[in-house]
């Protein structure tokens, strides 16, 4: 029996994926839950554990494709049947690639024809030095690039390019296309500098940054984003931190960090602002009776929001220990689809890098966002008197269609109170 795996969805909003890479081939045995691809999405790049058990039986989606969610990558034989006839297929096909580049090209378009295949992404500006100095586009895949992943940039092509004349001196050079001559510019003007190839780093979108960019544009087109910032004294939790937190972690073998804090007062508050834990359908609100908190985990190509399950039925230990377990498996690449997705509320912490505050973007279809600044010391007054506190800037962007200012507003001083007067144990 045949079983089909589909392009998984991971996050509610995310509507497609992209094959990144087949770590198995056709007639390979799998295990159940064991890693066989990665894929990447506008959330995370994800490796995806095979279904079922049994020999990997067909791949229909080829690395590089990007596919709707739902659609059918690949077959998982559970008794054997068809793996025969798909090893023999596959191995024909990659017979007839081999073959191919042989067969119909001709020094001529030999750039052209290996286009179709890229081993690895080239910019234009590296193909067109490629094109100007007759160089293959084959010899450049095996150039070991010094660009991000091992893209090759156009120091690694003109250092290629010299040294072949340095192994080669015997060999006339190429023509050199003719240089046009720039006209005067004024020296108080930028515009030939910024135009010029010399200054200017061509620099593609890999598939997650695609994503990420569509995603971004979509939430600010659909929802009527306003932010809102308050201001929390926060000495009181870093005392109770400061005192706890090497037992803590001890005892329980976690890290008490302030995100569970943030996480622990925002579910306090969405329990008596129940229109923040909505999300829109047409010309109805759904309001959701279950509190699940995305946060924001920062990763070397962007952010994912692994999400939080049911945090109203947490403590502060339990949430403690969803953010540590999640962040893990986000930075090692091995959150499960449903780990980022059915989010009611998000947050984010701008200041991880110092920043006081920002206004994110809504996480979609969610109609709210926590967003948490740097803590600093600061005087301020209290009593009217002068004291040194550690503060904090909050703010709450949400979508004003369905969010008052008031409501969006008081929620916002809920948290506010909550962390000033957390009820420590």
């Amino acid at each position: 029996m045949k079983v089909d795996m589909v392009m998984p969805q991971m996050g509610e909003s995310i509507a497609e994926g992209t094959i990144v890479k087949w770590l198995k081939v056709v007639g390979d045995p799998v295990q159940r839950d064991e890693i066989i691809l990665e894929i990447s999405t506008d959330k995370v790049d994800s490796e995806i554990p095979s279904s079922e058990s049994g020999v990997l039986a067909e791949i229909l989606v080829q690395e590089g494709e990007t596919v709707d969610v739902g659609t059918v990558i690949a077959r998982i034989s559970t008794d054997g049947e068809g793996v025969a006839a798909g090893a023999e297929q596959a191995v024909e096909q990659a017979e007839e690639k081999a073959v191919e580049p042989v067969a119909k090209t001709s020094p001529a378009n030999l750039v052209e024809a290996k286009e179709e295949r890229p081993l690895k992404f080239l910019s234009p500006l590296v193909k067109k030095i490629a094109r100007e100095n007759n160089i293959p586009l084959e010899k450049v895949q095996e150039i070991a690039g010094t660009g991000a992943n091992g893209r090759v940039t156009k120091k690694d092509i003109l250092n290629f390019i010299e040294s072949e004349k340095t192994a080669a001196p015997s060999v006339a050079p190429q023509a050199t296309p003719p240089v046009q001559t720039a006209k005067a510019v004024a020296p108080t003007s930028t515009s030939a500098v910024v135009g010029s190839d010399n200054r200017v780093d061509i620099i593609p979108m890999d598939v997650m940054r695609k994503k990420i960019a569509a995603h971004m544009v979509l939430s600010k087109s659909t929802s009527a984003h306003v932010t809102s910032v308050a201001e929390v004294d926060m000495t009181r939790i870093i005392n109770y931190r400061n005192k706890v937190k090497k037992e803590f972690e001890a005892r329980e073998g976690v890290k008490l960090t302030f995100t569970a804090f943030f996480i622990d007062a925002a579910v306090h508050a969405l329990k008596e602002f129940p229109l923040i834990n909505s999300s829109i359908d047409g010309d109805n609100i759904l309001q959701k009776e279950y509190i699940n908190i995305g946060f924001a985990v920062g990763m070397e190509k962007g952010l994912i929001v692994p999400v939080i399950k049911n945090a109203d039925q947490l403590n502060l230990l339990g949430i403690a220990r969803g953010i540590t377990d999640l962040a893990n498996r986000a930075r090692t690449k091995k959150l499960k689809p449903d780990d980022v997705q059915g989010g009611t509320f998000s947050m984010t912490n701008i200041g991880t890098f110092g920043n006081l505050f920002g206004t994110p973007i809504i996480n979609q279809p969610q109609v709210a966002i926590l967003g948490t600044g740097a803590i600093k010391k600061r005087p301020v007054v209290i009593n009217d008197a002068i004291a040194i506190r550690s503060m904090m800037y909050i703010s709450l962007t949400y979508d004003h269609r369905i969010i008052d200012g008031l409501y969006g507003g008081s929620f916002l001083q809920r948290v506010v109170q909550i962390l000033e007067n957390y009820e420590i144990e």
